[in-house]
């Protein structure tokens, strides 16, 4: 019995067993419970199985797949519904790590609820679109620098770990994928108001060829802090404690 990958769903069943060894490798935090995203026909979960020493649990919202995993792995505990629906701070009471070879179509939406949640879920390995992994991980002044880069890059340290061709894939998808690692860092804090911070990221990047004088004029500010430079540069220029620094400076 074999799972029929659904366009609908997003799914690319992995079918490299290296590159999976190589995913659930990079786990390197000590965390006791583990999620996968949608494994699919398990390719992730046999190597995760074989960790006696955590909690592991995957969620699935393909009921085709919920049905070949109970059969293969009837030791398995599967969560059969939607990832994004689910209440992870009622889940979890401890640090967990999330892994997966991620749907593609909700990729970012993964990654903003990780973000919400970032108190416990506290590492991400995870296969992306190869753009998407680039953005996440993108250093200040690239093109690829945007909105989740900074976002997340505020508390996590992102690490790109390696590409993945098209043709490891079942279908083979348009694109090439890659793995990155997100972990925690307890010493980055944020020192504004965290709202008010992404309204400020989203406001600069979606005129992100403007310069910031121009594309946060609906925000106000005192007139010395104005004359700064920071409002000469774009906002793909700017790091995580510059944002910091225009957010602590609104005048609300």
């Amino acid at each position: 019995m074999n799972v029929k990958p659904k366009k609908q769903l997003g799914q690319h069943f992995l079918n490299d067993e290296n590159i999976a060894y190589q995913i659930v490798d990079a786990i390197k935090s000590t965390n006791k419970n583990v999620l996968e995203i949608g494994p699919g026909m398990g390719v992730l979960t046999k190597y995760l199985l074989q960790k006696k020493e955590i909690h592991f649990s995957v969620v699935e919202i393909d009921r085709e797949s919920v049905d070949y995993l109970k059969k293969k792995y009837p030791e398995l505990s599967i969560i059969s519904g939607d990832f994004l629906q689910l209440p992870l701070d009622q889940m979890y009471t401890e640090p967990f790590t999330i892994i997966g070879n991620f749907p593609y179509n909700i990729s970012s939406q993964i990654l903003f609820k990780i973000l919400e949640n970032k108190e416990l879920c506290t590492e991400m390995v995870g296969m992306f679109q190869k753009e998407v992994a680039e953005r996440v991980a993108s250093k200040p002044g690239k093109k690829q620098y945007g909105i989740l880069s900074v976002l997340l890059q505020a508390f996590f340290d992102i690490e790109y770990l390696f590409t993945v061709d098209e043709h490891l894939f079942t279908p083979p998808p348009q694109v090439k994928s890659a793995v990155i690692r997100m972990t925690l860092n307890p010493e980055k804090k944020l020192s504004c108001d965290p709202q008010l911070f992404k309204q400020v990221i989203k406001t600069a990047f979606n005129q992100r060829r403007k310069t910031l004088r121009n594309s946060l004029k609906s925000y106000h500010f005192d007139t010395d802090f104005m004359e700064n430079p920071i409002f000469n540069l774009r906002p793909e220029q700017l790091d995580v404690a510059q944002f910091e620094l225009i957010t602590n400076h609104v005048i609300l």
